[in-house]
């Protein structure tokens, strides 16, 4: 193993942080292999998965069996690891800009496409190559001038160039779930049978530039410019891995979820030995746009009536919203079936919050489809 310290633009003298990779198996292997966990820092299912996956990765370094490099990032967001209010975690937006940890990573696709124009070949190896090689000395020119563009830079540095990016996250009450794109489910779907997840959802580009698609739109991209012309090889795919619900915090579920990672893996090669076999998808993949956002139009106690991993029908009912000084129960319905996958931790609603997502089957939205 080893390990190694990337230091991040310090805000204020004497306050400053640093990002820490593992990097397992051959350096010079032919594949590459990125995972991080908890760049929402107050999302930490993924973080101790990551722990259990360091344990196991350096046992299987040692067993020889570690075909691919594995690069694992356990603490992807110190900056937000340490906002900490009244007692209260806050590591899902910076507070100096307001700005979500996991959107905004730089699009480098023009500045790489200029770069590579003319030297294409129809060699698709050659393009691989070429393309990562561009992608590295472009993220290299870019500079900070702030602590959260540091931190990006850092990530995506380190996951630039690998074949396969996993970013372990969690939601607030939910079962498994995970989100990629529709041209790399098939390489996922396996990943999806070993976690368990529950909703597949599929976007090719879900809008706010976050961490798994600032990779696989890069190279969606790159093929819609030169793909008539010379192919331009599927270089990336990025999942981002639900790990339930922020409360999911124990030493049984991560080392299932570790060993399920740990099977993927084998799968796909990265690690040698026997293959485990596919567990059956517990629901189909479904679009992102087909995700329903469950909104209450007014405020006050909000009584669940639908669990996490509950199939609804079209008008079921999920929440009533009970208002105690006036009496008033406002039931809160789904317009479309589908799976409810999350719900809010809160029980105080406001109006207008969103409180349950369902997935459901018929994409009807449009542009922006990630939550805040």
């Amino acid at each position: 193993m080893r390990h190694q310290i990337h230091d991040l633009l310090a805000p204020l003298p004497g306050t400053a942080r640093q990002i820490h990779s593992f990097h397992f198996g051959p350096q010079q292997a032919e594949r590459k292999i990125y995972i991080q966990s908890s760049l929402h820092a107050d999302e930490l299912p993924g973080m101790l998965v990551a722990w259990h996956l360091k344990l196991r990765l350096a046992e299987l370094q040692a067993q020889g069996r570690l075909r691919s490099e594995i690069v694992l990032v356990p603490v992807a967001n110190p900056v937000g690891l340490e906002q900490v209010l009244m007692d209260l975690p806050l590591g899902r937006y910076e507070l100096e800009s307001g700005q979500n940890f996991n959107r905004w990573f730089v699009d480098l696709s023009e500045e790489v496409g200029n770069e590579i124009e003319g030297q294409l070949k129809d060699d698709p190896k050659h393009n691989l190559q070429l393309i990562r090689s561009c992608l590295r000395k472009a993220l290299a020119r870019q500079t900070a001038s702030t602590q959260l563009q540091s931190q990006r830079l850092t990530l995506q540095r380190l996951a630039c160039d690998a074949d396969m990016v996993l970013d372990l996250h969690c939601d607030f009450e939910a079962v498994a779930h995970l989100y990629t794109t529709p041209e790399a489910w098939p390489q996922v779907e396996p990943l999806a049978r070993y976690i368990g997840a529950e909703a597949s959802l599929l976007a090719t580009d879900s809008g706010g530039q976050s961490f798994d698609e600032c990779f696989t739109l890069l190279w969606w991209q790159l093929q819609q410019r030169f793909g008539e012309h010379f192919e331009i090889p599927p270089g990336s795919f990025s999942v981002t891995v639900e790990l339930r619900g922020q409360g999911d915090v124990n030493h049984g579920l991560a080392s299932l979820d570790c060993q399920a990672i740990i099977d993927y893996l084998t799968q796909y090669g990265a690690i040698a030995g026997e293959t485990a076999p596919l567990p059956e998808l517990s629901y189909p993949a479904t679009p992102l746009a087909g995700v329903e956002p469950v909104a209450t139009s007014v405020g006050g106690l909000l009584v669940f009536a639908a669990l996490p991993g509950e199939y609804l029908e079209a008008g079921q009912l999920v929440a009533e919203v009970i208002d105690p000084i006036n009496d008033s129960v406002t039931p809160v319905h789904c317009n479309n079936a589908g799976l409810m996958y999350a719900r809010s931790l809160r029980r105080m609603a406001t109006a207008g919050m969103v409180i349950a997502h369902v997935a459901g089957t018929e994409a009807y939205r449009s542009g922006y489809l990630l939550s805040p």
